[in-house]
């Protein structure tokens, strides 16, 4: 089964704890805090496997989870860091952020890989608390919650060409004859429901990959016929071949299908066109193809345009094809679809969070109570320790500084109103 589009969840690893801890050794005069801080959580990290071809592992498993850092211990021990969790996944994988809708990143070589949820830090222990003002702190932190977020996973097949034109013009049969590809070839409209990729290799060592892809019809960008499953996966070509069935059987116009062919990829993505296009009239064994030939170059009337009459069955005109193929793949470029920052020279894509919202809002419940929330009042909130006094004061002191009372008076709140932050409630006090 070709699996070529899935939503996922992925959450990199909490933080360990940080712990508080005394040292209170014989011979040693001032033993002082010696708590020592937790591990790094570890991240979610896509990697790509030239292996595989679709993404149906994911149709089983859609939650993604690293382990998190191990707490802090006694005598300033820090906690291990947790394992990164490694999840592969093909070439061509597109990875999207659910609710922004930004591209994480564009897996394409093999070996590349990306950091799609991020861990959290370790929480600090009691040692990196300690001031002469306060030489004995009973004062840590949690370790911070790893990134987590629902994604999309769009898989774009990697093809150097793409054959493209309407059902049963003899794609698959094209692919067949000029590939080591079995496509299944029938007589019937979208016999081809997923791509398939052939090996063409020509005299002289020279090779590139070409991808026969579902039938397109009028209304194709809109997600009619196959629509959208189609049109994911001409994004990657570099060269398309444009074929047209001259045979005129099936009672269209051969330059009409290919007005509404072209007419369906510009109004998918404009960049379509920029890339250079081969027309292959292909059926010209049957008896009236050579004159819809002469009427359709009359009605082209594009004397630049790249014209092939083939037949796949006979193999007639074959080789003059492969070999422009060949020759107009050696001077095109990539077409990138979307500009993804690298990271290093291993195209290693890291994933920043970059909190753009306020650090806090409030809003009201039904009985009255406060409701505080925001990605960065959030984070403080998980990573304190209210069990110690001083923790709780410190955050209170984080609160102040970020403007929480003033905001919390502007909007009314008064002495002894509910005040709340996730699932912990307090009073506020003037």
């Amino acid at each position: 089964m070709f699996v070529d589009h899935v939503k996922v969840y992925v959450k990199g690893g909490n933080g360990g704890d940080g712990m508080v801890a005394f040292r209170r050794e014989k011979y040693i005069a001032y033993g002082g805090p010696a708590g020592g801080d937790g591990g790094k959580g570890g991240d979610v990290v896509f990697i790509v496997d030239e292996g595989l071809r679709t993404l149906m592992d994911f149709r089983y498993q859609r939650h993604f989870k690293a382990p998190r850092g191990e707490h802090g211990g006694s005598k300033n021990k820090h906690g291990k860091g947790g394992e990164d969790m490694v999840v592969k996944v093909p070439p061509g994988t597109i990875v999207k952020d659910v609710e922004s809708g930004t591209i994480i990143a564009d897996l394409v070589e093999h070996g590349q890989t990306a950091v799609i949820a991020k861990g959290g830090r370790g929480g600090r222990g009691n040692s990196r608390f300690a001031t002469p003002q306060n030489p004995a702190p009973e004062l840590s932190e949690k370790g911070e919650p790893g990134v987590e977020r629902e994604i999309t996973l769009e898989l774009k097949v990697l093809a150097d060409a793409g054959l493209v034109g309407f059902p049963s013009v003899g794609k698959s049969t094209l692919l067949s004859v000029v590939s080591a590809a079995k496509p299944k070839i029938a007589d019937y409209h979208f016999t081809t429901l997923v791509p398939n990729l052939g090996m063409v290799e020509l005299e002289g060592g020279r090779t590139f990959v070409l991808a026969d892809l579902p039938g397109l019809i009028e209304g194709a960008h809109e997600g009619v016929g196959l629509g959208h499953q189609f049109l994911r996966h001409i994004e990657r070509t570099r060269v398309i071949i444009h074929v047209v069935d001259m045979s005129g059987l099936e009672g269209r116009d051969p330059y009409e299908d290919f007005i509404t062919i072209n007419e369906e990829l510009e109004k998918y993505n404009l960049r379509l066109m920029e890339r250079p296009q081969i027309i292959v009239a292909n059926k010209m064994d049957m008896p009236d193809a050579e004159e819809n030939l002469k009427q359709f170059k009359e009605k082209l009337n594009d004397e630049a345009a790249l014209v092939f009459p083939i037949s796949a069955i006979t193999r007639e005109g074959l080789d003059q094809l492969l070999f422009a193929v060949a020759d107009l793949l050696e001077t095109t470029p990539e077409f990138p679809m979307h500009e993804i920052e690298e990271e290093d020279e291993n195209r290693s894509v890291l994933y920043k969070h970059e909190a753009e919202a306020e650090d806090f809002k409030i809003t009201r419940d039904d009985d009255g109570a406060f409701v505080l929330s925001g990605y960065t009042l959030e984070r403080l909130f998980k990573m304190t320790d209210f069990n110690f006094d001083q923790s709780v004061r410190k955050f209170a002191r984080q609160m102040r500084g970020m403007g929480v009372d003033d905001a919390l008076r502007e909007r009314g709140a008064k002495d002894g109103d509910t005040v709340r932050i996730l699932d912990f409630e307090f009073e506020f006090l003037e």
